[in-house]
């Protein structure tokens, strides 16, 4: 039986021993985002993102579906390209933002549904509410980083959401409640 591809990149970026541990991997900040659109009035689509933010990888070799993702977003971070519109959505219109409020998600459990393709299921915590979401993942790439010797991960990942889910629907339905959201991450292994 042919290993799905996900599994054996997994497996191949940790040691290889008669009992492995997981590996943990530390996102790179620099090359991680998320970005979301929603309709406006339907009239156009609006973009914003996050970047800039921290989290973490833990790979088990022996079973790889056993690998989890955390990743904390400092809500702050948010650029909307538009200073009025950011301190809009940073009021109590919509997140009442104070300067530790954070977007977090943890996940619970992963399923490999393809050679480069999983399904993340997992808490996501905005505005103080968590709700279970499934990110449609894809591995770009696994291996070694051709400028810093070391292993590499790249993944993107895709889902939508109800904003009015967790307590920030102001304006809907005439702006849109649905979020469509495009993550893209690369993540290096700790020291």
């Amino acid at each position: 039986m042919k290993l799905p591809l996900i599994a054996v990149a997994l497996a191949s970026l940790v040691a290889t021993s008669a009992a492995a541990a997981p590996e943990k991997y530390i996102l790179d900040n620099s090359h991680s985002q998320v970005v979301f659109s929603y309709n406006h009035l339907g009239f156009s689509t609006t973009w914003s993102m996050f970047s800039g933010f921290g989290g973490e990888i833990m790979f088990d070799a022996d079973a790889p579906a056993s690998s989890s993702v955390s990743v904390s977003m400092p809500l702050k971070s948010m650029y909307t390209g538009w200073e009025k519109r950011f301190k809009h959505f940073m009021s109590p219109d919509f997140f009442d933002a104070k300067d530790d409020s954070t977007i977090s998600f943890t996940s619970t459990g992963i399923e490999i549904t393809g050679e480069k393709t999983a399904l993340i299921t997992g808490d996501l915590v905005i505005n103080g509410v968590s709700k279970s979401v499934v990110l449609d993942a894809v591995l770009n790439q696994a291996g070694e980083h051709p400028m810093v010797g070391k292993p590499w991960l790249g993944f993107n990942a895709t889902t939508k959401l109800l904003r009015s889910d967790f307590g920030v629907g102001k304006f809907a339905p005439y702006v849109g409640d649905e979020l469509n959201v495009m993550i893209s991450i690369e993540a290096m292994k700790a020291e």
